[in-house]
């Protein structure tokens, strides 16, 4: 059952961001445990929560992350947030839906950094890493409804303390907490993550894709001159990558041309 007053570590951050947190400032819920962040906040969307609407727990008990995989969520460990959004103008929804994921990593990476000082960077296309450790990831999902697509659920997972990660996690897993050795405040990670986001979200309706897709470049080295590996069809694909274009798809240079992938598992090599 969801806690109508937030705790203290989250109540005096999110008041102290006041106006910064923009469609978010007055529409956060808490949660000590819940299923899924992103499932009932897209429930919610499907029956008109306003734009802004945001859910945060302590615990998910079904937390979900791409194409399936499951999202460790322990208590007392991250960060597990949803967001309703409704970029609902007709000109404007295609191209911020599109770029919607690439914002949210911007913006999650500026808050990290603003709230712990930490070198926070961007993996394409959801994830946050520290060297080749994942930090945060991110999941988009549209509710649809007769008309086309009502509201997209933005949801973020971040470790901040360190936990028991499964075998197959714990090489490739990390925490604000392990890689600073000190304490972090989650309320301020929060407030700055969700600041960030609406600063990020107002680009994308004033279609300003430009500061979108310059920031993100910035917080993604490895976007450029990384070996990678995909699958295709007719079998595995390697190449070393050239950047994103302006749609977001990773560019990645083979033997023979230059291949634009929009989607999928790409392994780093």
């Amino acid at each position: 059952m969801a806690n109508p007053s937030l705790p203290d570590e989250f109540a005096g951050a999110l008041d102290a961001a006041g106006s910064r947190l923009g469609p978010f400032q007055h529409r956060v819920t808490w949660f000590p445990t819940i299923g899924s962040t992103n499932d009932l906040a897209m429930t919610s969307a499907a029956s008109g929560a306003p734009e802004g609407t945001t859910i945060v727990a302590d615990e998910q008990t079904a937390g979900r992350g791409r194409r399936g995989r499951t999202w460790f969520s322990p208590p007392g460990s991250g960060l597990y947030v949803s967001v309703v959004l409704r970029p609902a103008a007709p000109d404007v929804l295609t191209p911020a839906v599109t770029l919607l994921t690439l914002a949210a990593g911007v913006a999650l990476a500026e808050g990290i950094r603003a709230a712990t000082g930490l070198p926070v960077n961007i993996k394409w296309p959801n994830d946050l890493v520290i060297g080749r450790r994942k930090l945060a990831g991110i999941l988009a999902e549209a509710v649809s409804a007769t008309g086309g697509v009502q509201a997209i659920v933005l949801g973020f997972g971040i470790n901040i303390r360190p936990a028991a990660y499964p075998p197959d996690l714990a090489p490739r897993a990390t925490s604000l907490e392990s890689e600073l050795g000190r304490g972090v405040d989650r309320g301020l990670v929060l407030a700055e993550a969700l600041a960030g986001l609406a600063a990020r979200y107002d680009e994308l309706r004033a279609r300003r894709f430009d500061n979108i897709l310059g920031a993100w470049r910035t917080l993604a080295p490895g976007s450029r001159g990384s070996l990678v590996e995909w699958a295709t069809p007719s079998g595995p694909r390697h190449g070393r990558t050239e950047g994103i274009d302006d749609t977001g798809a990773l560019l990645v240079r083979t033997s023979d041309a230059v291949e634009r992938i929009v989607a999928g598992e790409i392994v780093w090599k």
